[in-house]
């Protein structure tokens, strides 16, 4: 698993544009940019705490978590019931739903294909963060 480190010295602004685009029936083009849209402090509240990780594998897919997706990982954040988290089960990284059935605690994959995973005492496990956002697609375009 890649883990990048976010850099909290960048600043990543991009043009936002005033009219909204359809997905539909196309509509006339108006290039009018309203202003700049700072990503990080729309996705990146925290950067001291937040890693971005290239997702692996189909087992989240029920989600929209595809092969490629770049994570927003957040280690700041306390898990929660039904969260997207990345988790550390006997030194192996895993992303699934963390589910809360008391007194059991289990890793939900998001495809029919996999089992959920029950957590128990003799497991070494701990939530390394919560999945924040996901930016699909990122994988697939950059190396085209």
């Amino acid at each position: 698993m890649e883990i990048l480190k976010i850099d909290p010295t960048d600043n990543i602004s991009l043009p936002l544009f005033a009219n909204r685009i359809s997905c539909g029936f196309p509509s006339p083009a108006d290039d009018y940019v309203e202003g700049l849209l700072n990503l990080n402090e729309k996705l990146i509240p925290r950067p001291s705490s937040t890693f971005l990780i290239k997702a692996e594998g189909d087992s989240m897919n029920g989600v929209g978590i595809y092969e490629g997706d770049l994570l927003i990982v957040d280690k700041s954040i306390t898990a929660a019931h039904n969260q997207i988290v990345v988790a550390i089960i006997n030194s192996e990284f895993t992303i699934k739903r963390l589910v809360f059935r008391f007194p059991k605690t289990f890793l939900q994959p998001e495809n029919p294909k996999y089992k959920p995973i029950e957590i128990t005492p003799e497991m070494d496990f701990h939530v390394w963060g919560v999945v924040t956002f996901t930016i699909h697609g990122f994988l697939k375009r950059a190396t085209k």
